[in-house]
């Protein structure tokens, strides 16, 4: 039986359990994990939040963080302006960026999400609307929402991933985790 850690990694924190080499210290995991063996299956940037998986287990932390097992992941992302349906179909169908094509993703408007407020909170301004979309991509290139959305002119203010799988952040608040066996 393996472990499987479901941590809502809050804002500013990275995805790691040391932080080696910074000049000011930065919160990692170890700010809220108290579990040796286990480690993260995959990465959230530092300016992320939500879902990440940790395990004790080598093939599942594969199986989860290898793009070849195209396991979904769902991200609810809040954009600067009002996302129109162009944008969001060239999201479904892919969008071109440095590295090359991104395979299609689902990717549709939502209401705001209710959510916990983030700390710091994003900037509001009073003069350019925002938001929400439901983006599931099916691979994990570097910060590839927030290039996806820029790519198709809609800037990331607020990046939330929500699901890997069939496994989500819902009920944990920012830096609780559960454990569950696989």
């Amino acid at each position: 039986m393996s472990r499987l850690i479901l941590f809502n990694k809050p804002y500013g924190v990275l995805s790691q359990f040391t932080d080696r080499g910074s000049e000011g210290a930065r919160a990692t995991l170890s700010d809220h994990i108290k579990l040796p063996g286990v480690y993260p299956a995959g990465r959230l940037d530092r300016d992320s939040e939500g879902l990440l998986l940790l395990t004790d287990d080598g093939r599942l932390q594969a199986q989860i963080s290898d793009p070849k097992f195209k396991l979904p992941k769902t991200y609810l992302v809040q954009v600067e302006g009002e996302i129109d349906e162009g944008a969001l179909k060239r999201l479904r169908l892919g969008v071109t960026l440095k590295d090359g094509l991104t395979l299609p993703a689902e990717a549709k408007r939502i209401d705001e999400p209710q959510l916990w407020p983030r700390d710091p909170p994003v900037r509001f301004r009073k003069s350019v609307p925002d938001c929400w979309i439901s983006l599931t991509i099916r691979e994990g290139r570097n910060r590839q929402v927030r290039r996806m959305t820029a790519a198709v002119g809609f800037p990331t203010l607020r990046l939330v991933r929500w699901s890997i799988g069939d496994w989500s952040v819902e009920g944990l608040a920012p830096g609780e985790w559960r454990e569950i066996v696989v």
